[in-house]
């Protein structure tokens, strides 16, 4: 089976049914799959064919889920971009994944307007220069039902994230790895045929993506799709679709719980409400059931390299365990706490989070070493520090790499580090996440340099390089950083300087 196998079945099963809606736009299973087939002859009949790769720089809206299925229907290698991302940052995916075919969304063509490669571009809209229309394509190609004979080994999708070295790392899925964290999430989270799952955070992270599409995929329900967040969107799309589902980051629920129309809203229809990228305290917890008392409230903790997946922390846990990961590997996988040399450890010591399960990726995209860095033995070395309570609760308290979780978006400091200590006069810079009330973390640049800096210039200068939320929020100029004997910046001491 393959993800768009999954979409034909639907589409003989249930033709009548809404498979996608976006601000008003409405295709059912059987529009959708017509649409899949028209775009994907178009684009095979432009050379792409089996083992390419199709760049996807989208928004959550219906032409996504066309070209997702169509890419794929075609037996090629689908790479979703996120929307929030420079055109430098696009073009190193671009490059890195040797796409043969980008194709972006008219909202998001200022940015990549000038691109000449890869050798061919397509945008929603009008055709432009070299651009050729999606939705002349889609008119164009032959509506004759493609057959995809891919199995659950073939290669799916490529989903880039930063490495602690600055450069993003391309994670490579089978389906196989993708189903089997969607079939989890049909069963732990009660997805089914009258489901209407409610996608918000982008498509191009693999939370939203193969845990909550492509789990409405398997069973055929409803998947309603705004192409951005903010909490009167979130409170008005629930209450005129009466969605059932919905995923997002810790702040997301908070800058809602706080929005005037929280208390009228109807909010009735919702069965699960799941969280993922940080914890909630326990006051946050309160704050939340009050705000949302109908449904489940569920934190996932996964990583994009186990597809994602790793632990649970259910509605009932929330009282005693908030701020845990769970006391349980999800459906299909498999933890432990273990040393450097992969031992595994007993309760309460602490140790590194290593996962097996089917959903473990490949590997990265042309980046063996450090392939062999992470997955060893079938084992997913998370790079999270953690410890087990006395109930068997698994509660992370640091990370092994220097990575911050903004907003439930990975930031990685060495990326932001390298682009800033370009701005004149910075001789030296470390970026650390401090603790933050909503976000989870939110980005401080401590620096010296050889002059005063105006931070708001140094924000300007980086906005041409970084996406927005990369940029650093606090910036603090010393006069030189800590350093350990061999001349490595102490982070560590910094991140102590700040919650002192």
């Amino acid at each position: 089976m393959n993800s768009s196998e999954l979409l034909a079945r639907n589409a003989r099963k249930y033709p009548s049914q809404e498979a996608v809606v976006c601000q008003g736009q409405r295709l059912t299973y059987q529009e959708l799959d017509l649409h899949v087939n028209q775009f994907g002859s178009a684009i095979n009949n432009l050379g792409i064919s089996k083992g390419d790769k199709v760049a996807l720089l989208m928004p959550n809206v219906n032409a996504f889920a066309i070209a997702y299925f169509a890419v794929q229907r075609i037996g090629a290698i689908v790479v979703p971009i996120n929307a929030k991302l420079t055109g430098p940052e696009v073009n190193y995916i671009v490059k890195n994944s040797e796409t043969k075919a980008l194709i972006v969304h008219e909202l998001l063509f200022s940015g990549v307007q000038h691109f000449t490669e890869p050798s061919i571009l397509i945008k929603t809209g009008k055709a432009q220069g070299n651009w050729r229309s999606f939705e002349s394509l889609i008119d164009s190609g032959n509506s004759k039902a493609i057959s995809c004979d891919l199995t659950e080994d073939d290669l799916s999708t490529i989903l880039y994230t930063s490495g602690t070295t600055g450069d993003p790392k391309g994670v490579l899925f089978s389906y196989r790895n993708i189903l089997t964290v969607a079939n989890m999430i049909c069963v732990e989270m009660e997805v089914k045929p009258e489901s209407r799952i409610l996608l918000m955070m982008p498509l191009s992270h693999s939370a939203p993506l193969h845990l909550f599409f492509m789990a409405g995929m398997i069973v055929g329900a409803t998947l309603v799709l705004t192409p951005t967040f903010s909490p009167d969107l979130l409170l008005d799309t629930v209450e005129k679709e009466r969605t059932t589902h919905f995923f997002g980051a810790p702040v997301a629920y908070l800058t809602t719980a706080r929005h005037k129309r929280i208390n009228e809203a109807d909010l009735s229809s919702m069965k699960w409400w799941i969280y993922g990228g940080a914890g909630l305290s326990t006051k946050q917890v309160q704050q939340l059931k009050v705000a949302f008392p109908d449904g489940n409230l569920v934190c996932v903790y996964g990583l994009t390299e186990a597809g994602p997946s790793g632990t649970l922390l259910f509605d009932h846990e929330h009282e005693e365990k908030a701020g845990s990961i769970g006391k349980r590997a999800a459906l299909g996988m498999e933890i432990r706490i273990i040393d450097d040399e992969g031992k595994e450890l007993p309760a309460g010591e602490v140790g590194e989070i290593a996962l097996r399960g089917e959903s473990n990726m490949v590997g990265y995209y042309n980046n063996p070493e450090a392939t062999a860095a992470v997955l060893q033995d079938d084992w997913l070395r998370t790079g999270d520090m953690a410890i087990q309570d006395e109930d068997g609760y698994f509660w992370v308290i640091d990370r092994k790499k220097d990575m911050i979780i903004t907003g439930g978006v990975n930031v990685y400091p060495k990326e932001i580090e390298d682009i800033f200590v370009m701005y004149e006069g910075v001789t030296e810079v470390a970026v650390i996440g401090v603790p933050h009330p909503e976000w989870g973390e939110t980005i401080k640049a401590i620096f010296s340099a050889t002059t005063k800096v105006n931070p708001d210039d140094v924000k300007e200068f980086l906005k041409g390089s970084l996406a927005s939320y990369k940029i650093p929020r606090i910036y603090e100029q010393v006069e030189a950083l800590p350093r350990n004997a061999s001349g490595k910046i102490l982070k560590q001491v910094l991140r102590e300087g700040v919650t002192k």
